[in-house]
This record gives C-alpha cells, sequence and structure tokens, in this order.
C-alpha cells in the first residue's frame, strides 16, 4: 500500500513532501547566508569576547527542537511582540524555527573548516597584502566542497525535524503538515501506509544527503592535493 501511494504519486503525499523540501530548503538558504558569514568572521579575526561566543556557538548546536519551538511559539503568538505579523501556524514560522535551529550548526562547522583553512594560507595573503573581504572570499571559495557537506548536514538536521515544527507550524492539513509531522499523526491514527510512504521518503533523502556528502568529501579531497 505504502509503495502504491508512492508508485501512484498520490496528491497528499506529495503535497506533504513538497512543503516539507520547500520549508527546509528556504530554511538551509537563510541559515547559510547568515552562518556562513559569521563563521568565516570568527575564523579569520581574533577580538575580545570570541573564545565566548565559540562556546556559545558550539553550545546552540546541540539546542532542543522543543525549546526552540516554544520561544518561537511565544514571540509569535497573539500576545507575543510579533503576534501582530500573523505568522504563527503558517509555513514561515516553521522556517524561522528551523532557521534558528541550524544556523548555528552551519556558523560553528564552517568555523572549524574555514579556521584550519586561514591558519594555513595566513602568512600568504599577509604576504600579497590581501584585504580581509579577499581574504575570506578565497577561503569561501577554495571551502566550498567542504562547506557544502556542512550545508548537507544543515539540510539532514531540518528535514528531521518535528519538536519545533510541530509547535509553531500545528501540522495542520494541507498547509503545515510536513513529512516528520504527518509521520507521527498518521501513526497515531493507525493509518500506517501513509506513514510508511513519507518514511521511505525520508530514508531516500538520508541516503542521498550521506552520499551527496561522502562525494563532496571526496572532492575536497581531491581538490586539496591536486
Amino acid at each position: 500500500m505504502a509503495f502504491g501511494l508512492l508508485a501512484t504519486a498520490d496528491a497528499d503525499l506529495m503535497e506533504i513532501i513538497g512543503l516539507s523540501l520547500r520549508v527546509s530548503l528556504t530554511a538551509l538558504l537563510i541559515s547559510c547566508l547568515i552562518g556562513l558569514p559569521l563563521g568565516a568572521l570568527v575564523a579569520t579575526c581574533r577580538f575580545r569576547g570570541r573564545s565566548a561566543l565559540l562556546v556559545l556557538m558550539n553550545a546552540l548546536m546541540g539546542l532542543p527542537p522543543v525549546v526552540v519551538g516554544l520561544i518561537v511559539y511565544l514571540y509569535l503568538s497573539r500576545s507575543g511582540p510579533l503576534g501582530w505579523m500573523q505568522l504563527l501556524y503558517t509555513p514561515t514560522a516553521m522556517i524561522i524555527a528551523q532557521t534558528i535551529l541550524i544556523t548555528p550548526i552551519i556558523a560553528a562547522l564552517s568555523r572549524q573548516i574555514l579556521e584550519d583553512m586561514h591558519e594555513e594560507y595566513s602568512e600568504q595573503f599577509r604576504s600579497m597584502n590581501v584585504p580581509w573581504r579577499a581574504e575570506i572570499a578565497a577561503l569561501l571559495w577554495d571551502g566550498r566542497f567542504s562547506l557544502m557537506t556542512v550545508a548537507l548536514a544543515g539540510f539532514g538536521r531540518s528535514i528531521a525535524e518535528v519538536g519545533a515544527v510541530i509547535i509553531v507550524g500545528g501540522n495542520i492539513d494541507h498547509l503545515t503538515r510536513v513529512m516528520t509531522t504527518a509521520i507521527a499523526l498518521e501513526t497515531s491514527k493507525g493509518d500506517l501506509p501513509l506513514a510508511l510512504a513519507l518514511g521511505l521518503v525520508l530514508l531516500v533523502i538520508a541516503l542521498a544527503v550521506n552520499a551527496l556528502a561522502f562525494v563532496m568529501r571526496q572532492a575536497a579531497s581531491k581538490f586539496a592535493y591536486g
């Protein structure tokens, strides 16, 4: 039955998968736009409070999803400071929650990669009087394959998220129901074919992400060693 839903491209199934990918990819894009420059800044600069920022970045990697969902809920609820925007129980609220969850992962992992590269190239940059912005651009470009594995790690984290998105999204049919929340709901209802079909899709996505990350690591190694 689950394979039948996949084979026939069931409309409800495709809708849930499409929303899941849209929410997670949008959150990933925003997280990369924030996390990669932040990671590059911390990797290349020495400033007061840097150690505390590093500790904070690493700690935020383990943010409990339900806590993030609760905080976003409090801000977006009617009585919250952003309640006037009426974003609660919308895909936008889910994107905000996922962005908060994966931005620290993107920032912390990219910081480690770029810091190692910066230590390797710092003398060469100084000898050539390379401007700071050009230095960061060079590091980001040179480490693009490794940074893509970081982005894939962030995507894997976001696509599998359930705690935060169910709090701020509400798991509303045809509006905020994504794969993870749908699996939880359909299992509780006893509708196992749809839950299994969605589980298979999530499994395929997880395998694809890991395979792509492996390919990126291999490409990074070949690029580094010629």
